[in-house]
This record gives C-alpha cells, sequence and structure tokens, in this order.
C-alpha cells in the first residue's frame, strides 16, 4: 500500500494537468505523491477527485482520495472552490487560493500598510478627472484592476506644449490629445467599460535609454516562511515602456551595479528583500493564504524604490535566459511547502 501523502495541484484546464505535474514531479519530495486535476474533475458527493499521475514513467487517470493540501494552479479571483474543498481537507490546506489579485483592494491593504511610502498614489478611474491630475503630474498610468502581463496598460503623458499622449506598449503615441480637446472622453472611448486604475506616474531610471523594472520572486519552502529566491531586472524593448515585453531579464545585481555605485547598489538589494517579504506578508492577510507571488519595483531617478503591483502566478519563464539559475527550484519549493502544511 502506498502511505505517501497526497499532493493535488489544481489547474483550469485538462490538457494543463502533464505539463504543470512533470515540472513539479521532477522535484518533489519523496514522501508525496502528486496528482493534478481540474475544478470539474471533483466529485463532491463521492468524495473523490479525478487526477492524473505519473507512475512507473507511465501517466495514469484514475480516482483519488481528497488530497491532503491543493496547490491552486488556476488563475481565479475568487476562492469559493478552495473554500469548499478546505471543509474536507482543513482550514489553509489550499495554498495560493486567490491568485488573480485585484489591483485596488491590494493597494488599499498596502497603502494602509508601514509600506505606504512606496506606494505610488492610485485612484479609481471613474472617480477622478484625468485632466486635473495631469495638472499635478504631468504622467500617469492606467491599468485594469484586473489586469496581467502588462495588457491594456495605457502610459498618458502631457507634454510642454499641452499636448497629451496616450500610448499603450511603446512610447509611440496611440493617441494624441490636443489642447482644446477632452482627454477624458477619448479615453473613455478606448477603455469601454471595465473597471480601470489610475497610478502616478514615476520618472523611471533607465539603462542605455531603455525602461526596466525589478521583480523580486518571493516563496516559501519547507519552514513555511517567506524568503527571498531570485531578483531580476525585466529590459524593455528601446522605445517601449512595458516591461512584461522585455528583450531581456538580467540578474539585478548586474543591472543596479552598472547604474550606481556599489554601496547604493548594495543598499537597494537590501531593500528589496526586506520590502518584498512585507508585501508579501501584506497580500496574504487579505488574500488569504499563499506560498509563492513576485513583487514589480521600479527605480525613479532619484534611487528610490516604488512597489508597482503583486502578482500572484509569477510567470516563470522569464528565468530561462538566466545563466546559472537553477530552474528546478521554481517548482521544487512549492512542494516543500505543501509538505510542510502536511506536518502543521
Amino acid at each position: 500500500m502506498d502511505k505517501r501523502l497526497l499532493i493535488g495541484i489544481m489547474v483550469t484546464k485538462r490538457i494543463s494537468r502533464k505539463s504543470i505535474l512533470g515540472l513539479c514531479q521532477r522535484y518533489q519530495n519523496q514522501n508525496l505523491r502528486l496528482y493534478a486535476f481540474t475544478p470539474a474533475d471533483i466529485r463532491w458527493k463521492k468524495q473523490r477527485i479525478i487526477g492524473l499521475s505519473l507512475k512507473n514513467g507511465k501517466w495514469i487517470q484514475r480516482m483519488f482520495p481528497f488530497p491532503r493540501v491543493v496547490y491552486n494552479r488556476c488563475y481565479n479571483k475568487d476562492s469559493m472552490t478552495i473554500q469548499s474543498l478546505e471543509k474536507i481537507i482543513g482550514k489553509n490546506k489550499c495554498f495560493n487560493s486567490i491568485n488573480h489579485f485585484n489591483k485596488w483592494d491590494l493597494h488599499n491593504q498596502l497603502h494602509q500598510s508601514n509600506l505606504s511610502e512606496y506606494i505610488p498614489d492610485t485612484f479609481q478611474y471613474n472617480e477622478v478627472n484625468i485632466s486635473e491630475l495631469l495638472d499635478k503630474s504631468n504622467l500617469l498610468f492606467i491599468k485594469p484592476i484586473y489586469g496581467s502581463k502588462g495588457a491594456s496598460v495605457y502610459r498618458i503623458e502631457r507634454l510642454d506644449n499641452d499636448d497629451t499622449h496616450i500610448s499603450l506598449h511603446s512610447l509611440a503615441p496611440r493617441v494624441i490629445c490636443r489642447k482644446n480637446e477632452s482627454i477624458q472622453e477619448k479615453l473613455d472611448v478606448l477603455l469601454g467599460r471595465k473597471n480601470y486604475l489610475v497610478q502616478q506616474g514615476i520618472q523611471m531610471s533607465q539603462l542605455d535609454r531603455q525602461y526596466f523594472d525589478i521583480r523580486v520572486l518571493v516563496q516559501k519552502g519547507n519552514v513555511g516562511q517567506w524568503m527571498i529566491y531570485n531578483i531580476t531586472c525585466r529590459v524593455a524593448y528601446e522605445r517601449y515602456f512595458n516591461t512584461s515585453m522585455c528583450e531581456r531579464v538580467y540578474e539585478a545585481a548586474e543591472i543596479l551595479n552598472r547604474i550606481l555605485s556599489p554601496e547604493k547598489a548594495t543598499e537597494i538589494l537590501q531593500s528589496l528583500n526586506e520590502l518584498s517579504v512585507m508585501a508579501a506578508q501584506e497580500a496574504e492577510t487579505l488574500m488569504g493564504s499563499l506560498g509563492e507571488l513576485s513583487v514589480d519595483f521600479v527605480l525613479d531617478k532619484q534611487s528610490k524604490l516604488w512597489i508597482i503591483e503583486l502578482n500572484g502566478k509569477p510567470q516563470k519563464n522569464i528565468y530561462e535566459d538566466l545563466k546559472g539559475f537553477k530552474h528546478k527550484d521554481l517548482y521544487r519549493r512549492p512542494m516543500e511547502y505543501a509538505y510542510y502544511l502536511t506536518q502543521t
């Protein structure tokens, strides 16, 4: 009889089960047995789940008992399925329960915390006058409350001649609003009915005239504590501001040492470690049980850090270009945390 502890990995579609299971299976604790499933695979009345597992090199689909712990890989905004699962397997035995973050709720959580000085001024789009905000700051960003990967993030810049450029992804304007035209009307047409935020524009530091951000990967492992596992810089293509469409990914230390003194670079890296753990703790207070996330920063021209956003389902393919990076750690640590939860 197999006495290994059952861990479930919940994905959105069945077609995704094999790929994520293959990655996690490779680096799992030997005391664990993994299977992948979708919410539609749960048979609530029978208290069984149709799962896919790997046994002796063969993929097998069969009925499983409910697992001891669930690692949620569905990109979801609510936790109804998680709540139902936890009624059966126990409170906080599912992690990353909500991983599609509401940026407005998260902004308010961070703004009311000890991190407030690192949070740009942010407003709900339908509650502010864009022209008045541009009178105070000539640079704004507008982003969806439930956005991801830089999609539909607009850059709004008022120039010295009072023209306003509205850009998407690149600095080249999609729309030019003249001095006597209503920017609010033009934005309403562009944005439609989705809910958006307006964020204070930060005058970002650049690397050889290219914008970059700093992404900190924060995960829990076998001791159940938030730890920093990687800090990278995503460098956008020239004339682009959207770092999700990056030209290259570097270790952050390499970039910071190119644009700052060694002492300042060390100070910034230390701050990134401390601030990211604090941000992860705040996110977990709001969102419920989490095991991994990433924190995105920018560095302004005065070398001050700003937290731009948090991501509940970090992109792991961005690390493929990093030399010497141990990719197995990306998938091993969630399994270590799952094992930790079986022991608590």
